[in-house]
């Protein structure tokens, strides 16, 4: 595994399961980033004025 490698993976069961193989050996350790991808989150990565889309969503939403 690369240094600074992203790894998408899902949480279930109180486990975080990675969304491929990673290149580790058995008990080694790792530190682990969490961002969570919620809706605004997601946003941040669109090439359009995310700010006025947050704003009108949470007009929308109450």
């Amino acid at each position: 595994m690369v240094p600074g490698m992203i790894v998408k993976a899902i949480y279930e069961n109180n486990l975080l399961r990675p969304q491929e193989k990673l290149d580790l050996k058995e008990g080694e350790e790792v530190d682990i980033e969490i961002k969570s991808r919620g809706i605004f989150g997601l946003l941040k990565d669109w090439k359009l004025d995310s700010q006025s889309l947050k704003d009108e969503l949470r007009e929308t939403d109450g």
